[in-house]
């Protein structure tokens, strides 16, 4: 059986780090801001801004709230990130998304300022990542190679799969393993011989947005398996991309839905707020 990564015990470490981090700043007069800004009611989204807000807390980080209603246009959003930018107190600016259709998505995250960009969405940051600079890392990415570094995984070297090229997940995720000397392949839905592709692998992440679609017959015996995705199965319980029971069968390491890279998610944004501030002092 697979040995299981953990993904909040690794994500409480971070956590941990950061927090110690915030108190330094603090015994110096100086906080971390994080503005949070949502665009209606969105259920799903609503839990997510109050995930944030309630870590924020934990981590001694403040975080400012701006709610604005379902029929808000665009002109009024960036209005308000242009205020976020301009304000020397926030370190941080995170758009919720999805957003209402009347507002263009890309306008608003490229209006971000680069150096307030903790997702790391905005071109500046994403191309500054494909050149190996300096640069804030989308939190889910950045998480799965703490989650392997921190596992005493080693990269250097290795066979690396990632299946599927969102720019939130595959590509940036597909860019660290190569700064970490992975040799990577990037397959998606075009891929021909997917399985071919994928039992190459020596690490595999499954970024696929496809219920419980990577099974043991996908998988390399030994290899160690990230799984990005979160769905609901026919019994509304949390599952993800990988059909977890076959796949521990064959794999040397997993990570389960939930509790693996989920939360690596949150705790990596939390580290990108306080590096914004330190990169700004």
């Amino acid at each position: 059986m697979a040995k299981i990564i953990d993904g909040k015990e690794i994500a409480g470490q971070i956590k941990a780090e950061v927090k110690a981090e915030v108190k330094d700043l603090l015994a110096h007069g100086i906080m971390v801001t994080l503005a949070v800004i949502q665009v209606g009611e969105d259920p799903a989204s609503s839990v997510y801004v109050r995930n944030k807000k309630k870590t924020c807390e934990e981590l001694g980080i403040r975080s400012r709230s701006y709610s604005l209603p379902q029929a808000a246009s665009e002109e009024e959003l960036l209005s308000l990130v242009g205020e976020l930018n301009e304000d020397p107190e926030v370190d941080g600016i995170l758009v919720q998304l999805p957003l209402p259709e009347q507002i263009n998505e890309k306008a608003v995250l490229e209006a971000i300022s680069p150096e307030k960009d903790v997702d790391g969405f905005h071109p500046c940051n994403v191309g500054a990542l494909s050149c190996g600079e300096e640069c804030f890392v989308p939190g889910t990415a950045a998480g799965i190679i703490e989650l392997l570094v921190r596992s005493g995984i080693p990269i250097d070297g290795r066979e690396c799969v990632v299946v599927g090229r969102s720019n939130i997940v595959g590509k940036p995720v597909a860019q660290l393993l190569l700064r970490e000397n992975g040799t990577v392949t990037v397959a998606h839905s075009h891929t021909k011989n997917l399985r071919e592709v994928t039992r190459r692998a020596d690490i595999l992440v499954a970024a696929v947005g496809r219920r419980r679609m990577i099974d043991a017959s996908y998988i390399k015996p030994g290899a160690v398996v990230i799984d990005v995705g979160i769905h609901r199965d026919e019994k509304n319980k949390l599952c993800g991309d990988v059909d977890f029971e076959s796949a521990a069968s064959v794999a040397s390491a997993i990570t389960p839905v939930p509790g693996g890279v989920g939360p690596m998610t949150i705790a990596m944004l939390m580290r990108n707020c306080v590096e914004s501030r330190r990169r700004r002092l």
